[in-house]
């Protein structure tokens, strides 16, 4: 596993077609028998430098495959580094996640359990970004 991840690593700016290539077969050998223990390292394949995005969305979709509160607990720990070299995916899964009811509700008590172990503007920023989604939400459910 820790070869195919860093083939994915290697080959996710899909520059050529080669590496186009062999990002897709790698990320289908992982697929194949999917690990959660490294659902922090491969939300960090994210790259917003990547020549094909359609593609990056196959691992935004493998990603959202695991189990809701592990995907989430991944996503949260690893968003410092994400917002460095990918702050757009991160932006899209963000959104993602908040506009599904039940991992909204996730994403949120996992943001505030996370800012309450190790504090972090960003989940706090998030959070409060969850927290105006759900209130908007809750005024046009009233209207």
């Amino acid at each position: 596993m820790i070869n195919l991840l860093k083939t994915l690593k290697e080959n996710r700016l899909m520059k050529t077609p080669e590496e186009v290539i062999t990002f897709e077969e790698t990320l289908e050998r992982i697929a194949e028998d999917p690990h959660d223990e490294y659902l922090k390292d491969l939300h960090l394949i994210l790259d917003d430098n990547c020549e094909q995005p359609d593609l990056m969305f196959g691992l935004v979709h493998f990603l959202e495959s695991f189990e809701l509160q592990q995907q989430i607990e991944a996503f949260i720990a690893v968003i410092p580094q994400l917002m460095i070299t990918a702050p757009e995916w991160t932006k899209i899964i963000h959104y993602r996640i908040i506009n599904d009811e039940l991992a909204c509700k996730t994403y949120q008590k996992s943001l505030e359990l996370a800012n309450e172990k190790t504090p972090h503007f960003l989940y706090q920023l998030l959070n409060e970004s969850v927290k105006n989604h759900m209130n908007s939400k809750q005024i046009l459910a009233i209207s």
